[in-house]
């Protein structure tokens, strides 16, 4: 039997707790402890779950071989870096930081080091978005629609970096193209970052996306609409079917065109679940992870160059502009 792998993780907020609620019940993983600056918090998880507690996340350095990062994104290359000069394995919350430099600064310090540096963009692992993925093949078109109820979390960053960039990440990882133009709108509405944005990205391969999040609408509705050469796939985030439109040319006398719609039943797993044991199995087999930390940057990358499209805030132009090395 394999040894487990001693995992810790710090931030125990909402997806801290979450992270280590799903450690605690996966068998070839060991919760060795958690961290987090709030100590009542540390006291409540760790009663429950049996494992060490601190409130200086550098304590977990010596006891563990992987983390899991759950803080504010502003906090992320702080608490990484001691770790990743470990040679501590990581899990890092998305986005991967705030800006491209310290996104940039973190994934180059990962490679040096050699250890697994996973990006938790949580909705590629969910399984309508694992379906889409393997049925869609050249895609020509996106419309994809993530229109949250105002919740007060995430302030510290804009509804790009907190929304949107889910959906930046999938249609980067259908389309497998370089980004070659953004037009983008946005506002602030009830905060003082972007609550509300639309974007179009064009694609070296001729593909289009328009991408739109909210962060203030008064229901939830997350929806990815794709077309290839011959389909329409139509998904609802966490929904239970993918729907597929075919266009079918038959000749008859003449040439028609039908359609033939099909629905495709979803069987439905804990997409956390998965992120985490994917994350255990490159740990185990070092492996690169499924979110690599270079697919996290050219996720913040793409969300920066929007968001100075939009104008409201500052980028400099080496932080927006240039690919990745």
């Amino acid at each position: 039997m394999e040894p487990k792998i001693r995992i810790g993780v710090i931030g125990v907020g909402r997806f801290g707790m979450n992270h280590a609620n799903t450690y605690r019940s996966m068998p070839n993983v060991e919760l060795v402890g958690v961290a987090d600056t709030d100590a009542q918090a540390v006291s409540r998880i760790t009663s429950r779950l049996g494992c060490e507690g601190f409130t200086e996340p550098e304590k977990l350095l010596p006891r563990v071989e992987a983390v899991s990062i759950a803080v504010p994104a502003i906090f992320h290359r702080a608490i990484a870096l001691p770790f990743i000069h470990a040679g501590i394995h990581i899990l890092m919350e998305k986005p991967l930081a705030v800006t491209y430099e310290e996104s940039l600064d973190l994934v180059a310090q990962a490679e040096r080091a050699g250890i697994v540096f996973q990006v938790g963009h949580l909705e590629r692992f969910s399984a309508g978005v694992m379906a889409l993925s393997q049925r869609l093949q050249r895609p020509r078109f996106f419309e994809v629609h993530r229109l949250c109820k105002f919740a007060e979390r995430a302030m510290d960053v804009d509804v790009i970096l907190d929304l949107m960039i889910h959906d930046i990440d999938i249609v980067l990882s259908l389309t497998k193209s370089p980004v070659t133009s953004v037009s983008a709108s946005g506002t602030p509405v009830v905060t003082n970052h972007l609550d509300i944005a639309n974007a179009r990205l064009e694609f070296a391969n001729g593909c289009v996306a328009n991408v739109t999040a909210s962060r203030v609408s008064n229901k939830n509705h997350r929806r990815i609409r794709a077309f290839d050469q011959a389909h329409y796939y139509a998904l609802d985030y966490g929904g239970e079917a993918l729907e597929v439109v075919s266009a079918r040319r038959q000749v008859r006398g003449g040439e028609d065109l039908s359609f033939q719609t099909e629905r495709i039943a979803i069987r439905a797993h804990p997409p956390l679940l998965a992120e985490l044991q994917a994350f255990i199995d490159a740990v185990r087999h070092d492996k690169t992870p499924v979110v690599s930390g270079r697919d996290g940057l050219e996720a913040v990358r793409v969300a920066g160059i929007i968001k100075q499209k939009i104008g409201n805030e500052h980028f400099t132009a080496h932080s927006v502009f240039p690919a990745h090395p």
